[in-house]
């Protein structure tokens, strides 16, 4: 009568084993001098096989309201706090992580097979010996088993298929860390970019309660406010936000890290956050001051009413180097985004 139970036993140790396996925390980094390690994989950020991206035990998915543009690529998000400590709200910046908090962004395509293919994976890690952000790259395979660390950017032959479900062909501009750090240094402080409070604020689909409010309901975001919270603007929502709310948040996320005081353009004057106010630095009848041939002629960053004869719209719609802006990551024109800025424009009135 015992025999038959053994392998009962057996099978229900091994399903604890695996189940205790996936709920492991990530790995925390135990040197006291950081350095990151040579592949995605060493981390242990997921379980199952890597591409998957399914996150282990103390490794948060999150998602932004209006995201950065890449060449239509699809990114993951996930934040891994070290256990037993919260981020902090701040109504303004980045929400403020604790020391050894890695911040993690995955950029893969859609093939014209419908097969999402993976290409690079940027890191960002809170360094507690000197309490500043370090940067890195990873690299995926061609096997998509794993990414290795690579420093030095690389271009990408891919084609791809964007919103509309149209193929294009391009050629992915990995960025080299030093690439990566023009954008996120203001003030020659290196920092996040994305997870600001506000482009936070708001509820993923699928869900029922506000993303924020579920970190601080679970311990991960402590001084969260129970009201006023900033929200910026889904760019995409045409039902719930107007044109120039729409083009304000994008143009936010896309060009105001570097266009901003402490920025990498601070010296153009052109500052493009969601909150700027003052019409000569959003560039309404603002003349360039560093654009050159880059300007196309033009004479004007934003004429009110004249999309096109508007600095800004020319420098979106343009591929060529040392015209196209962003200047880094962006190798196709976005389609849907010149929509909006251009109506946004035609309709703009200068006061």
């Amino acid at each position: 009568m015992r025999k038959p139970c053994l392998p009962i036993i057996a099978f229900v140790f091994l399903v604890a084993w695996l189940y205790s396996c996936q709920q492991q925390p990530a790995r925390q980094q135990q040197s006291a001098v950081f350095e990151f390690k040579e592949k995605l994989s060493d981390y242990g950020f997921f379980t199952g096989a890597l591409k998957t991206l399914i996150p282990r035990k103390g490794v948060l998915h999150y998602e932004l309201s209006t995201p950065l543009f890449t060449d239509y690529a699809a990114k993951d998000r996930f934040i891994v706090l070290p256990p037993g400590t919260a981020a902090t709200y701040t109504p303004h910046g980045p929400l403020d992580f604790p020391d050894s908090t890695f911040i993690i962004k995955n950029f893969a395509y859609n093939n014209p097979e419908h097969q999402k293919v993976m290409i690079e994976t940027r890191l960002l890690f809170k360094d507690p010996a000197d309490k500043k952000w370090k940067v890195m790259n990873y690299l995926w395979n061609e096997q998509q088993t794993d990414a290795v660390k690579w420093i030095m950017g690389k271009k990408i032959p891919i084609t791809l298929l964007d919103d509309n479900g149209e193929k294009v062909s391009t050629v992915y501009q990995m960025p080299n860390t030093n690439d990566c750090k023009r954008c996120h240094i203001n003030n020659s402080v290196l920092t996040p970019i994305g997870p600001k409070a506000r482009n936070l604020n708001f509820t993923v689909a699928g869900q029922s309660t506000g993303q924020l409010q579920q970190w601080a309901a679970s311990g991960l975001l402590q001084g969260l406010p129970a009201t006023d919270v900033p929200q910026l603007p889904n760019w995409k929502d045409s039902v719930h936000y107007t044109v120039n709310q729409r083009a304000r948040a994008y143009l936010d996320v896309n060009c105001a890290h570097c266009h901003t005081r402490g920025g990498d353009a601070f010296n153009t004057g052109l500052f493009l956050e969601y909150e700027q106010t003052d019409s000569n630095h959003l560039g309404f009848m603002k003349q360039p001051v560093s654009a050159g041939g880059g300007a196309g002629g033009l004479n004007y960053d934003i004429i009110p009413g004249d999309p096109a004869h508007s600095i800004l719209l020319y420098r979106m719609n343009s591929t060529e180097p040392g015209t196209a802006m962003p200047e880094l990551a962006r190798t196709l024109v976005h389609k849907e985004a010149i929509t909006v800025i251009k109506a946004w424009i035609s309709t703009t009135v200068h006061k």
